[in-house]
């Protein structure tokens, strides 16, 4: 029966409406218990429409009259409705990206964002001072910083744990928070509620690591992959209910963060090795880590496999198809850096030199009401960003709109020299992917003519 507020009208975009007053969907399901047969029948029909139209189907029909549509729901989903199965055996032959990278985690969880999240180093330096400040009265932090108790949260325990780290200071790490938005956190288990130590311990030394989602609720084409080079929020590329971010780190460091103790800098690569030893037999090479990194994220940003396998993206991890041609597989590879580069705001690669500027004389760089048209995004009435292309501007990952979101953050904000820097460069970093994207989906139909064997 449909009728869900989040997702929109009919197929042909027409009104559709709830029979009842929900946001939720409704479907109404008739089951037959038969115990001498062997296997079910799933049969199904859409109804779509206004609600008096719904209502009035529903009189005028039964199971007699109902123009069923028979399913076959088969493994590993059994799916209760139609969906394009065309490419499925194909698809599940490809290794899932959570087989690859053997250690992943969700990103961190504050519980507390307003707190131990700024922009501001300094400012976020000065509330932590605060907090462990024994002369302030648990009362006082906790009506300043708007902190309350919970079952994993003590305010006063946690006050007294930090007023005894003599190396409090040194918790003070980057996050990514957003799509190309770094801040800064305090990023300590006291006031952190899942900071996921077992595996964001490895992004807090050089290392790489994969952003997507295992179910993605997007009504266009699958975008949800990210690169970063340290620790990520829960939310970094999307904050639908269902779309939960997790990472994939491409190295596992021997050392933990807060171990004080001495050991070697030896890193490993977070690779299941019978997925590498296939690689490095089909293509007679030794290949790096990085290469088969590169690939995956390349791969992950190709227009074409994103199309052609958009129904099972939607509903777990990505599986990644390796071609057997070792030309092809190098030359996403170095697609994949470029992209890589440019999604980690490397100057070199967005201010060398960069596609958006930021103009406007007088006044201050307050983002007041952003605007986008006539190719520039305006901030306030008279500054603006300018060769903003409208495919940029409605260019997605994830659950964002990138080049959108990124200054509804800061809204009041004005708007640093660095932070207007960082702009120019998503800016640039979008133009350009948009183009690497063109050029991978030139190679993959040649890639995808022949696939590793797992």
């Amino acid at each position: 029966m449909h009728g869900s507020v989040r997702k929109g009208g009919t197929p042909d975009n027409s009104k559709d409406e709830n029979v009842f007053n929900i946001q939720q969907g409704v479907a109404i399901s008739l089951f037959i218990k038969n115990k001498s047969q062997e296997k079910c029948k799933v049969y199904y029909y859409d109804v779509w429409g206004k609600r008096e139209d719904k209502y009035t189907w529903l009189n005028n029909n039964d199971k007699n009259t109902t123009n069923w549509v028979e399913l076959e729901p088969h493994s590993p989903w059994y799916f209760f409705v139609p969906k394009k199965e065309k490419y499925l055996k194909e698809y599940q032959k490809y290794p899932s990206i959570k087989d690859i990278f053997l250690v992943n985690s969700v990103g961190v969880v504050t519980s507390r964002d307003n707190f131990v999240i700024d922009f501001d180093k300094e400012a976020l330096k000065n509330r932590i001072m605060m907090f462990r400040n024994p002369s302030k009265s648990d009362e006082e932090i906790r009506f300043t910083y708007k902190l309350k108790d919970t079952s994993t949260f003590n305010l006063k325990e946690a006050r007294e744990e930090l007023s005894k780290d003599k190396n409090w200071d040194k918790y003070f790490t980057q996050i990514l928070y957003r799509p190309f938005d770094k801040r800064w956190i305090y990023y300590n288990k006291n006031v952190i509620e899942r900071p996921l130590l077992k595996v964001m311990q490895h992004m807090r030394k050089e290392n790489l690591g994969i952003i997507t989602v295992r179910q993605s609720r997007s009504t266009g084409s699958f975008c949800h992959a990210m690169v970063s080079d340290i620790i990520i929020e829960a939310c970094a590329i999307s904050n639908r209910g269902s779309e939960i971010n997790y990472l994939f780190p491409l190295w596992l460091y021997p050392e933990d963060i807060f171990n004080n103790g001495q050991t070697e800098e030896q890193r490993r690569a977070n690779m299941d090795s019978k997925i590498t030893d296939r690689l490095n037999k089909s293509y007679k090479k030794k290949l790096l880590p990085e290469q088969i990194f590169y690939y995956i994220y390349g791969i992950l940003y190709s227009n074409t496999y994103r199309k052609k396998h958009d129904e099972f993206l939607k509903y777990d991890f990505p599986r990644i198809p390796f071609t057997n041609d070792y030309s092809a597989f190098n030359k996403i590879s170095k697609l994949g850096k470029k992209l890589v580069d440019l999604h980690l705001l490397r100057p070199e690669e967005v201010l060398d030199p960069p596609i958006v500027r930021f103009w406007g004389e007088g006044g201050d760089c307050r983002v007041e009401k952003v605007e986008f048209r006539d190719n520039r995004v305006e901030i306030n009435k008279i500054k603006y960003f300018d060769k903003v292309l409208k495919n940029m501007w409605e260019y997605q990952i994830g659950g964002y709109q990138v080049l959108e979101k990124w200054l509804k953050e800061r809204k009041d904000r004005i708007l640093s020299y660095d932070e207007l820097c960082n702009y120019n460069g998503c800016g640039t970093a979008i133009a350009r992917t948009i183009q690497i994207q063109k050029e991978i989906d030139k190679i993959y139909p040649k890639a995808e003519k022949g696939i590793i064997d797992f």
